[in-house]
């Protein structure tokens, strides 16, 4: 049977503070190998994920149901059931969506894939970096601060002692 955008099965569920989110990936369920497409419901009064850009993909955005508040480069914008939204690669498609009605938000994901992507989160100064499948032995997943900068050389030994 294939996977459904309405059905109440769910992979993550993910919930701290202002953001909860909860999630499954429908491409992989339904076979697709590079393009990823994940439905996702954030619960009434909360957040999704915290505001981000990713480096590496291209992101569209379906919303199923509800009245999500959409925030992007440009400003805020309430979305309907229906309405569809493309963030590309790079800071001008940051996003974050959010849920100020007192209903469920169900919106489907779709996205180019990559082996690698940066994702820059604006608002924390933080800076993640992921390498291969997510959930896939040997996929490596990376949070740091953007503020603590070091040199391309730095813990590389000397100048004399790193030719090896």
């Amino acid at each position: 049977m294939p996977p459904n955008v309405f059905a109440d099965t769910w992979e993550r569920d993910v919930s701290h503070g202002r953001f909860s989110v909860r999630g499954t990936r429908v491409g992989a369920a339904a076979g697709a190998q590079r393009l990823g497409a994940g439905v996702f419901e954030i619960a009434a009064g909360k957040s999704n994920l915290p505001y981000h850009a990713h480096h590496g993909i291209e992101e569209l955005l379906v919303v199923l149901s509800g009245r999500p508040t959409l925030r992007t480069p440009a400003g805020e914008q309430e979305l309907v059931a229906g309405d569809v939204v493309a963030f590309p690669a790079g800071p001008e498609g940051a996003h974050q969506l959010i849920n100020r009605t007192a209903a469920a938000v169900r919106y489907l994901m779709l996205s180019t894939t990559a082996s690698a992507d940066l994702i820059e989160y604006p608002d924390s100064g933080k800076v993640g970096a992921l390498g291969g499948v997510w959930g896939a032995p040997g996929a490596v997943a990376h949070m740091f601060s953007a503020a603590q900068q070091v040199g391309y050389f730095d813990g590389e030994g000397d100048a004399e002692g790193a030719s090896r």
